[in-house]
C-alpha cells in the first residue's frame, strides 16, 4: 500500500437512483507497476510528412498487426493448449517441445476459460507464428511457435490514481453501486475492510460512506480497483472508520480503527456477501416445510444457488457431511468456546473435509437448498459452550492494538486521510436533472 499527499480534488455525481457518489478528479501519486516497455496499441492514424501522408502500423503485443493475418477468439470450456494450437496447423512434436521449453515460464494446462487469445500467421495457409494469451488485463503471454519455441510474460505497463469516492444510499448497498456505475470490486473492497463492525445485510436508508482507493489505468482506460487505504461508513449515530496500516518491516498490516485497534474480530458478521437475511433464529418459528412450530436455532441468509459460503472464523472442520435435514453441511470447531455450522450447501469447496484447518475467510461451500430447504440459501449455526446462540447479539472482546512504536507513523496516516474525507461535503448536494450535470 502507497501513501499519499494531502491534495484532493472532488467531483460531485449524482446518480439516477439509490446514490449519490463522490468522485475524486485529483492524482495524488502516480505508479508504473510494470515494465517500462512501450506496448500500447494504436489505430492506424494518418501522418502528414511534408504532402506524402505516412499510415502508423497498427502496434499491439510488440507486433505490427498488419503485417499478419490475426485471428482473436477466447478460451472455450474444456478446451486445451494443444486444441487450439492443433487448430491453427501445428503439429504435435512441435506442441510437446514448446510445453517443455516453456512449463518454467507459463503452465499451459492452467488456461482459463473465457480468457482471450490471438493468433498471428504471417501465412494463412501455414502454421501459425505466434500464439498470444491473456490471463488478465495485467499481463499477456507471448509463444513463438516457429524459431525460439519458447514464451515470455510481458507486464503491461499501469498508471495508479488514488481516488476519493462515496454516497448517502437510498436503496440497497450493493445495487445502488453496481446498478449505476460503480464498481463491484469497489463495494467488495469495503465489504472485506468494515466486515468485522458491519452487518451489510442491514444497510438503511440516509446511511453515509466514504472511500479511498487506487484506480488502476492500461493505456488510459480503467481497468480494476486496486488497494483500498481508507473506509468510512456512517449508520444512524454510529460511525465506523478502517484505515489500512503497514509497518515498515511489513510483519504488521492490516485494517485499524482510528484509535489502533485491528478492525479483524474474531468472527465475520455473516457467512455470505451480497445475500440477505431471510429468517432470524427465532424459538416459535412456523417451519415451511414441516408445516408445524419449531424452533429456528440459525440465521437464514438467502444467495443464488453457487454463491460462495465463508468460515467465519479460524478453525478444524469436525464434519462435511450430509444428513436428510441439514442436507451438505460444514460444522467447525474453533476453540473451546465456539463452533458454528452452514447447512443445505450445493457442494463443498475443494478439500474440505473433517480434519481439516480453515481459516477465516475462507471458502468452505457453495448456496444450495439440499435437506429441507424451500430455496438457495444458508442455515448459519452458532454454538457457545454447547448451546445454540444467536450470533448476531453477540460481541466479542477486541483483539490486541497497534505496538506504540507504531503509533506515531499510524496517527499521521490517519489524520491525512480524516482530511480527505472532510472534503465530502454530503450537505451541499443538489438533486441533478436528468442529462444534467452537477457543478463541482
Amino acid at each position: 500500500m502507497s501513501s499519499i499527499t494531502e491534495k484532493v480534488t472532488l467531483k460531485k455525481v449524482l446518480t439516477a437512483t439509490g446514490i449519490i457518489a463522490f468522485v475524486g478528479t485529483g492524482v495524488y501519486i502516480v505508479a508504473n507497476r510494470a515494465s517500462n516497455q512501450n506496448l500500447a496499441a494504436s489505430l492506424p492514424t494518418p501522418v502528414e510528412l511534408g504532402n506524402l501522408p505516412i499510415v502508423q502500423p497498427t502496434l499491439k503485443y510488440g507486433f505490427a498487426l498488419d503485417t499478419f493475418s490475426v485471428k482473436e477468439d477466447k478460451i472455450k470450456s474444456g478446451q486445451v493448449f494443444a486444441d487450439i494450437l492443433l487448430a491453427h496447423k501445428i503439429d504435435y512434436p512441435t506442441i510437446e517441445k514448446l510445453v517443455q521449453n516453456t512449463k518454467e515460464v507459463f503452465n499451459v494446462n492452467k488456461l482459463i476459460a473465457g480468457s482471450k487469445y490471438t493468433m498471428l500467421h504471417s501465412d494463412s495457409t501455414k502454421a501459425a507464428d505466434y500464439f498470444i494469451y491473456e490471463p488478465s488485463v495485467y499481463e499477456y503471454v507471448v509463444f513463438d511457435l516457429k524459431d525460439s519455441l519458447q514464451a515470455k510474460v510481458v507486464k503491461r505497463p499501469v498508471t495508479v490514481e488514488v481516488r476519493a469516492s462515496g454516497g448517502v444510499i437510498k436503496s440497497s448497498l450493493w445495487d445502488a453501486m453496481v446498478g449505476n456505475g460503480m464498481s463491484f470490486e469497489l463495494a467488495a473492497k469495503m465489504e472485506d475492510a468494515l466486515q468485522w463492525s458491519i452487518d451489510f445485510h442491514h444497510v438503511q436508508d440516509n446511511d453515509q460512506f466514504k472511500l479511498i482507493y487506487n484506480q488502476d489505468y492500461i493505456e488510459g482506460n480503467p481497468v480494476a480497483i486496486g488497494d483500498l487505504h481508507a473506509a468510512y461508513f456512517k449508520s444512524g449515530a454510529n460511525e465506523y472508520y478502517a484505515i489500512y496500516y503497514q509497518n515498515k518491516d511489513k510483519d504488521i498490516e492490516g485494517y485499524y480503527d482510528l484509535k489502533g485497534q485491528p478492525m479483524k474480530k474474531g468472527f465475520l458478521k455473516a457467512p455470505l456477501k451480497y445475500s440477505r437475511i431471510s429468517s432470524h433464529y427465532n424459538l416459535k418459528r412456523f417451519h415451511p416445510v414441516l408445516k408445524r412450530t419449531k424452533a429456528h436455532l440459525g440465521t437464514d441468509y438467502a444467495a443464488p444457488y453457487g454463491t460462495e459460503i465463508y468460515a467465519v472464523g479460524d478453525g478444524v472442520v469436525e464434519i462435511a457431511g450430509r444428513t436428510g435435514g441439514n442436507g451438505n453441511y460444514v460444522k467447525i470447531k474453533h476453540d473451546d468456546t465456539y463452533q458454528t455450522q452452514y447447512l443445505h450447501m450445493q457442494k463443498f469447496a475443494k478439500g474440505i473435509r473433517s480434519g481439516v484447518q480453515v481459516k477465516q475467510g475462507q471458502v468452505i461451500g457453495y448456496v444450495g437448498s439440499t435437506g429441507l430447504a424451500t430455496g438457495p440459501h444458508v442455515c448459519f449455526r452458532f454454538w457457545m459452550n454447547g448451546k445454540q446462540v444467536n450470533h448476531l447479539s453477540l460481541k466479542f472482546p477486541p483483539a490486541k492494538p497497534l505496538p506504540a512504536e507504531e503509533m506515531v507513523r499510524f496517527e499521521k496516516l490517519r489524520d491525512s486521510y480524516l482530511a480527505q474525507f472532510d472534503k465530502i461535503d454530503y450537505t451541499a448536494m443538489t438533486p441533478t436533472p436528468k442529462g444534467g450535470k452537477v457543478n463541482p
